[in-house]
């Protein structure tokens, strides 16, 4: 008006990747950030030290079990008689050697196959569906050394203290050996069963994480 000028209209713009970075993406969601690789990889080798462990205390239950035999002299009455133990007289033995042997190869297997993806720097579990089958198996095996150490720990508390109001004696008197050898193979067997179980809760903390 009457030779007087109106200012200019000033706009200021933001750089976009500045504002985006302020406010936060607005085409989706957040997406929560993936686990560091680092505690990946601690967690790759904790269960390869579990599967290692596990595969020491399974061998050392097998290979005292089935080197339990001995034969001695029993007194009953007064009477002395030869007697001999080897663990393949008794069924709950036998069961425990299958299974230890099972939990063995078991264990073998799968750290023969962490070691070599270790090695190669890839995931020890490389999908879902590999973990759920590593959890189930650890979970069956665990089970079943659990139920092979309490069948033959309560054969091995019946050979310690025989019958009550009857004439059988306590074995283990003259069968010392025999009966520490399968103490000693009941005890690997219940702590090869926690590293399983051990194992087993890894899987579940690795399928709720990835």
């Amino acid at each position: 008006m009457n030779g007087m000028k109106t200012p200019p209209d000033v706009g200021i713009q933001l750089p976009e990747a500045k504002v985006a970075a302020e406010t936060g993406s607005m085409s989706g969601p957040l997406v929560p950030p993936r686990p560091d690789r680092s505690v990946r990889r601690g967690t790759d080798v904790a269960h390869v030290v579990l599967r290692f462990v596990s595969l020491l205390t399974s061998v050392t239950a097998l290979s005292l079990m089935v080197s339990a035999k001995e034969a001695g002299n029993l007194s009953i009455y007064g009477f002395r008689l030869p007697v001999s133990s080897k663990w393949s007289f008794s069924d709950s033995f036998e069961y425990l050697v299958g299974v230890t042997a099972a939990v063995a190869a078991h264990s073998l297997l799968q750290l023969f196959i962490s070691v070599s993806r270790l090695l190669r720097k890839s995931p020890v579990i490389p999908s879902r569906n590999h973990a759920w089958l590593i959890f189930a198996g650890d979970q069956a095996f665990a089970y079943a050394m659990m139920s092979a150490g309490s069948a033959a720990s309560g054969v091995t508390n019946l050979n310690r203290t025989g019958i009550r109001h009857s004439p059988l004696p306590n074995f283990c008197k003259p069968l010392r050996s025999f009966c520490d050898h399968v103490a000693a193979s009941v005890a690997f067997t219940f702590l090869s069963c926690f590293l399983l179980a051990t194992s087993a809760i890894l899987d579940v903390i690795w399928l709720s994480k990835y």
